[in-house]
């Protein structure tokens, strides 16, 4: 047994050595031993331990030659550590204090894509989608010739569709609940709002049911006049997607409003 308890001990006091060790010199003050063990770990892709030296060293190397590098290399710990929300807090912080600094466009970039990351499904609030819409179009404006621009102009679209399908269910909602005239004007607002959104065929269809179905549940005296509503929503969408796959079904609504008249 005791050449086996030997070496366990052994091994279990350098455990505990190289523990204290990092715990000892994060609590230190020696810049140069810390900087050194920070990069060491960075590199081996210990991202927290890193990001804990690197921010131990942010107060003690603020104004110095070193004092960028340990800001923006604590940015890019929490990055590489897929904590998004510190990373784009940290990098936001860095550009305030190095607004010159080297690593300047870098830390624009994955700021930008940190806030890209925090965004949320369309179910949920938008806020930060919007947050992220605004900071890729300033890294764009401010950098047109980046090799990111490509990434970035996926980003906008991806974002674009997803506020889209947004402002789509939500105006679906009031179809599905049966009030019609609150959907048709959710779908109309949509179109104002934003005239290229992506399901915009599938909005004047259901524009036009709506129409319809508020007409033919009106009293007969207003159903005259909410079905001319049907028949101008109608030609609009026949007449912007002639080949739509709602043309036979509204073909049919629209065919039987004129022999009833």
């Amino acid at each position: 047994m005791k050449k086996y308890i030997i070496p366990a001990v052994t091994l279990l006091f350098a455990l505990c050595s190289c523990k204290s060790q990092y715990e000892l010199l994060l609590e230190s003050n020696d810049v140069d031993a810390k900087f050194a063990a920070a990069f060491d770990l960075y590199n081996q892709g210990k991202y927290a331990k890193s990001a804990s030296l690197f921010e131990s060293l942010s107060l003690g190397t603020a104004g110095t030659a070193k004092g960028d590098t340990v800001k923006f290399y604590l940015a890019m710990s929490n990055y590489n550590y897929k904590d998004f929300t510190v990373a784009e807090t940290n990098f936001d912080n860095f550009l305030s204090e190095y607004p010159l600094s080297p690593f300047a466009q870098q830390a624009t970039f994955l700021r930008v894509d940190c806030l890209y990351r925090s965004t949320l499904r369309y179910e949920l609030d938008q806020s930060p989608t919007y947050k992220a819409l605004s900071a890729i179009s300033e890294y764009m404006a401010s950098y047109p010739d980046s090799p990111n621009i490509e990434m970035c102009q996926f980003m906008l679209k991806e974002l674009g569709e997803r506020l889209d399908r947004k402002a789509f269910e939500n105006a679906k909602l009031y179809y599905t609940l049966e009030d019609y005239l609150a959907s048709r004007v959710a779908f109309k607002n949509i179109l104002k709002d934003d005239a290229d959104n992506i399901y915009r065929e599938e909005i004047l269809y259901y524009s036009a049911m709506s129409s319809y179905k508020y007409a033919a549940m009106s009293v007969p005296s207003k159903q005259k006049e909410r079905f001319m509503v049907f028949t101008d929503d109608y030609f609009t969408l026949v007449g912007e997607y002639p080949e739509s796959e709602h043309r036979k079904e509204l073909d049919r609504l629209y065919e039987r409003l004129q022999r009833n008249q």
